[in-house]
């Protein structure tokens, strides 16, 4: 077949997680242009099809791209003597109250040059792509200042123009107080407000808004102020919410009809009933629970019983989570938080992709984008039951093959 110029591509007898699920038989998948033209079990496969298409593989696990619906990959500097101190006991918010933890990034990201942030990058996002990310959110919030905060979101932009990898933006100007306003909270969230928001989507940058909400950093009703000015400027909002204590910023977000609640370790019953009525997901970072020692687990049977869609994410970034392998998340995810494969794999693909406001992406099915990863392992728990690089075959990103090879 190899001098075959159809545009249709086939892979056959693949075992296809669709993005929800296991498909219980083999399955031969057609891909035309950018998008996936059928599905259909090997079954009731009409082989004069075949001679139709372009064969790209036999056998394996078919997934769509993984989604990694929140990272923080752009950034300038290490943190590693904060892995240290953590180690001795100093607790994350202490770090912080000393002018360390995201402070200490800030500091690094405002000095370094937009090609140097962009050179950094580049490494940790190729890294995501070769463990199968075919759509990453990546966020600002290292900035702090207007300037400084579009810096980042170039950057993150440039990362999408430069490697083939979907990238979703996020302006995270409320992710620490700067030095600068320190003492004077409400006078730096007037800044994000009125001057930063404006900005980021007169240029058009940010995909959306997210906000810290937590006792290092803002209040909730400063972050309610932060999503009012981004849904005045029509864009969607997502929260760091119910990290390390409970606020109340995910019922709050909830009102906002926010895309995501990121971390919620300490969510309760009643923002956990909030999410569901607002049908925001609830994104769960194991990498972050893990890399800080954290003992708090989220609600997942509650989120479950609930309904609440759970996505998976590395949160790759410097200081809580500098973990950079999103099927590392999967296994955390079941091994940590008691998801099952399924559920992690699903957090990663389907509900990563509606974390994103995003919801065409993530799955297999006819006319969705074919973003799709071919495995060498014969089930889709594999990857999350063993932690092992190099089982990526294929990674299709828009119809096209971006590594691996023809069978």
């Amino acid at each position: 077949m190899a001098g075959n110029q159809s545009t249709q591509r086939l892979w056959r007898d693949v075992s296809v997680f669709d993005g929800h699920d296991t498909l219980p038989e083999p399955m031969a998948v057609v891909v035309e242009g950018e998008r996936i033209a059928s599905t259909v079990p090997m079954s009731r496969f009409d082989e004069s099809l075949a001679r139709e298409c372009r064969e790209m593989g036999r056998g394996g696990v078919m997934t769509p791209g993984l989604v990694d619906c929140h990272t923080h990959l752009v950034f300038a500097g290490s943190r590693a003597d904060e892995f240290e101190n953590r180690l001795e006991g100093v607790s994350y918010a202490e770090i912080a109250r000393r002018g360390g933890g995201i402070l200490s990034t800030v500091r690094a990201t405002r000095a370094a040059s937009e090609d140097a942030l962009f050179e950094a990058a580049l490494p940790r996002l190729q890294a995501l792509m070769d463990d199968g990310v075919t759509t990453v959110e990546i966020k600002s919030g290292y900035g702090l200042t207007v300037d400084d905060e579009l810096k980042m979101l170039r950057v993150a932009r440039r990362l999408g123009e430069a490697l083939p990898v979907r990238v979703v933006t996020t302006l995270l100007g409320a992710h620490a107080l700067p030095p600068e306003f320190e003492n004077d909270s409400d006078g730096y969230i007037d800044r994000v407000c009125r001057e930063m928001i404006p900005a980021a989507a007169e240029q058009g940058l940010a995909d959306a808004v997210d906000v810290f909400c937590e006792k290092i950093a803002f209040s909730v009703a400063q972050c309610e102020r932060v999503f009012a000015a981004a849904e005045a400027h029509g864009l969607p909002v997502k929260g760091h919410v119910e990290q390390l204590s409970n606020l109340g910023g995910a019922a709050m977000a909830a009102r906002h009809a926010a895309l995501s609640a990121d971390h919620i370790e300490y969510l309760d019953e009643a923002g956990v009933a909030a999410l569901r009525e607002a049908g925001s997901v609830a994104v769960l970072l194991p990498g972050a629970f893990h890399t800080l020692g954290e003992t708090q687990l989220p609600p997942i049977a509650a989120l479950r019983e609930a309904g609440v869609p759970m996505a998976l994410a590395t949160d790759a970034n410097p200081g809580s989570s500098p973990l950079f392998m999103p099927t590392l998340m999967l296994n955390l995810g079941c091994v940590l938080f008691r998801l099952t494969p399924r559920e992690a794999l699903a957090g990663m693909t389907a509900h990563g992709a509606r974390a994103l406001g995003r919801p065409e992406l993530g799955r297999i099915e006819v006319g969705a984008p074919a973003d799709l990863c071919l495995w060498d392992i014969d089930t889709p728990a594999e990857l999350a039951y063993a932690v092992q690089p190099g089982r990526l075959r294929q990674r299709i990103f828009n119809g096209r093959l971006e590594g691996g090879n023809p069978s």
